[in-house]
């Protein structure tokens, strides 16, 4: 439980918002309270059509030259640690076309029941990667990202993170989610074929 409150710590971080914002005192006196907490009617998902393990997964290979072009992401795959994800391996792809950025994070030290928690505070929407139970998960407050988990295998999951990379015209939330799952889809398509 200890990952999970450091996952949904640093998603906070990592996106520059707060989780629990504090009321904010407008000119005219208003005080706008924080959004209510929100919890997933989610208990758990079906099973696995097979396992994928991830510890030996290189992030920024999950998606082909070809791929990326697909999901206009030009810029090369930029791989890091994500010390808040037990030191998960994680890949981040620009793209110049769209402006939005995609983050690859091979998690193997919790499931991706983590985030069906009421501890995750989190609207967590059930979804199918490339026919693998997944999650569509959205943070109260935080209207610039979206993230798709998928269950690969037990205690491993994906998380794929979209989220809009300062355009001028800030992207919709439900563009960015539908971004989070085609980035989903091609990177388990990806691990498919290299079986």
């Amino acid at each position: 439980m200890r990952v999970a409150r450091v996952i949904i710590a640093t998603l906070c971080a990592w996106t520059l918002a707060a989780c629990t914002p504090f009321p904010e005192k407008k000119a005219d006196g208003r005080v706008d309270e924080p959004l209510p907490p929100t919890t997933t009617t989610v208990t758990s998902l079906p099973p696995r059509p097979q396992d994928i393990r991830l510890d030996e997964v290189d992030p920024c290979a999950m998606l082909s030259a070809e791929q990326r072009t697909q999901l206009s992401l030009d810029n090369p795959p930029s791989p890091y640690v994500e010390s808040s994800f037990g030191n998960a391996k994680a890949c981040t792809m620009r793209s110049n076309i769209s402006g939005n950025v995609v983050r690859l994070t091979l998690v193997t030290v919790e499931g991706v029941g983590v985030w069906l928690s009421e501890n995750a505070q989190v609207d967590a929407k059930q979804t199918t990667v490339a026919g693998f139970p997944g999650l569509t998960v959205r943070t109260p407050g935080m209207d610039n990202v979206c993230n798709v988990e998928v269950d690969l295998a037990e205690g491993q999951f994906l998380d794929v993170m979209f989220r809009d990379g300062g355009n001028a015209t800030a992207a919709k939330q439900d563009t960015l989610c539908q971004g989070a799952q085609r980035a989903a889809e091609a990177a388990v398509a990806g691990l498919l074929q290299r079986r």
